[in-house]
Order: structure tokens, then C-alpha cells, then sequence
């Protein structure tokens, strides 16, 4: 391992063993101050923030973008606070840490026998609608990965999310459907967050007026194996509650090919993410590439 994997994995480590034993307003203030000291230092990945939150809000000038990237790192670093904190929440502090709104589009799924896919943008704090899943419905779920370098941290997040009753696969090595099919012909539960494509083999869909590039799977998984595909939407607002919404089912067309069925389905779900992103963008945890013109800038505007 590298001194910078190193450096990484500690840190990690250091957060899991230590911010989840602050108190919770001083977990919230740190969280607070290193937000604003890595917006203030203006570093690749808040570049990269302000520059996705431009394409979602295209007649923000540069005062409104810099009072949305802060506000951004605010939420991400939100995200991070809680998520060290996971671990040592009550059952209690859990299920009234989150309030999603239409809950009977996943409760009358599930109740069905014919499996449900969550599918997820990166919104505020999806392991905490996790563990809330987990907690308040008793339904354990499976989910899928990314594998983070250098391997320890990966084997850190494998083993925090199965400590809050979630069934983790790797994203590479090509088992992951498989195994996320039978648990759906099961009648079992599969959540993934599918605003980002990992494969560079994923649907290209018109997102915020360009092209951007989203996972397959769910609208695949949805074909597949009958099970119903619900989009969710997440959000913070200023109470410690952290709220959220999950969508109608997302239809599979009733013609055209499997590739032509689940471009309309990617589509449709990339339409319900935009709505839920547009109406908070702040808690949008987009700090990487995601436009297709922004992965190959040779190409100009999409």
C-alpha cells in the first residue's frame, strides 16, 4: 500500500472511531468548519461541484454558484458527519432520522412477492435511508459497491454497511447482477444509487439539456426478473431529520427492443432525479465528472 493509501485509510479509520463518540451539535459543527475550510481552499472536487451545480441551475451567476457549492459542501460534509455517526445510533435516533414521504409505493411493492429496486441520485444521505429501511421496516436489502482504492477502505465501507443490515456486492468482477436477480425473483429488495455510470458501457440520456451517461442495471434488473423499479429523492432541510420521496414505478414500455425499453426507462429515471436535484441541488454530492462533454472536453457542449 501506498503512503497516500495510507494516509487515506487512517483518516477514514480516524473519523469511523472518533466523530462517532462527539456529541452530536459538536459532530455537526466540525462537520460545519471542514466544510467551509475545503470550500474556502476552492480544491478540484469543489471546482468540479460548482461546475455540475452551473449545468443545474444555467442562469446562476458566480456569486449564486459560490453560495451553492458552499451550501454543497455543507451537505456533503453532512453526509460524512452522520455516516461516521451511523454505527453508534439508536434504533430509536435512526427511524426518526429520516421521513420519506409516498412509502406505500415501497410497502405495497414489497408486500406483492415480485421484488422492488430502489433506484437513488447521490442526494443527501442515502446509508441513513438505508438504515432506516433496515430498521423501521425490518427489510434487509442488497446493494452494490464501488471498489475504492487502496482495498482496506473499500473492506471499511463493506463492513459499516453490513453493520447497518445491508447485503454488499463488489461492483467489478461481473457476479453482481446475477446476484441481484435472484434476490429480486425472491421478492427481496435492491437499492443503487444510478446517477453515475462505472462501466463507460452505460445509457446515454438527456440530462439538465445535455448528455450524461447512467447505469443500465436498474431498468435492466426491472425487465428481467417483474420486480418494480421506484426512483427516490432525498433532501436535508434545517431540522435534523433528514427528508425524502419515493416515486411511482417507473414502466416497462410495452415494445422495442431490451436496449430500446431500457433507454426509455434510463431516461425516465434520470427525468425524476433531475426534478429531485433542481429542487435541491445543494444536497446533490456530484464531485466528479458526469456530463459526457465534461468527461471528453474535445467534444464541446453536448
Amino acid at each position: 500500500m501506498s503512503a497516500r493509501d495510507q494516509l487515506t485509510d487512517g483518516l477514514y479509520g480516524l473519523g469511523w472511531s472518533t466523530v462517532k463518540k462527539l456529541p452530536e451539535p459538536v459532530a455537526t459543527r466540525l462537520g460545519r468548519s471542514v466544510a467551509d475550510l475545503a470550500w474556502k481552499r476552492r480544491g478540484k472536487g469543489v471546482q468540479r461541484l460548482e461546475s455540475n451545480y452551473a449545468r443545474v441551475v444555467p442562469d446562476a451567476g458566480p456569486e449564486r454558484l459560490a453560495e451553492l457549492s458552499r451550501a454543497g459542501m455543507r451537505s456533503y460534509l453532512r453526509y460524512w458527519m452522520e455516516s461516521f455517526r451511523l454505527p453508534s445510533w439508536s434504533p430509536e435516533r435512526i427511524e426518526s432520522g429520516f421521513e420519506p414521504k409516498d412509502l406505500h409505493h415501497l410497502t405495497d411493492g414489497l408486500a406483492a412477492g415480485k421484488g422492488v429496486v430502489l433506484a437513488l441520485p447521490h442526494l443527501a444521505n442515502w446509508d441513513l435511508a438505508g438504515a432506516w429501511v433496515t430498521t423501521k421496516l425490518q427489510t434487509r436489502f442488497t446493494t452494490v459497491a464501488e471498489r475504492l482504492k487502496p482495498e482496506t477502505l473499500y473492506d471499511r465501507f463493506v463492513a459499516y454497511r453490513e453493520g447497518l443490515g445491508m447485503e454488499v456486492l463488489p461492483h467489478s468482477g461481473g457476479t453482481a447482477f446475477g446476484t441481484l436477480a435472484r434476490r429480486l425473483r425472491e421478492g427481496g429488495l435492491v437499492c443503487l444509487v444510478a446517477d453515475r455510470d462505472l462501466s463507460a458501457s452505460g445509457v446515454e440520456v438527456d440530462f439538465f439539456g445535455a448528455t450524461a451517461r447512467m447505469p443500465a442495471g436498474p431498468a435492466l434488473l426491472a425487465q428481467q426478473t417483474g420486480a418494480l423499479l421506484l426512483p427516490v429523492t432525498l433532501w436535508y432541510d434545517e431540522s435534523p431529520v433528514m427528508r425524502g420521496r419515493i416515486h411511482p414505478p417507473i414502466q416497462v414500455p410495452g415494445s422495442g427492443t431490451r436496449a430500446e425499453r431500457t433507454s426509455v426507462m434510463t431516461q425516465a429515471l434520470a427525468d425524476v432525479f433531475a426534478t429531485g436535484i433542481a429542487d435541491h441541488p445543494e444536497d446533490w454530492h456530484m464531485l466528479q465528472r458526469l456530463w459526457l462533454a465534461d468527461l471528453d472536453p474535445a467534444k464541446g457542449p453536448s
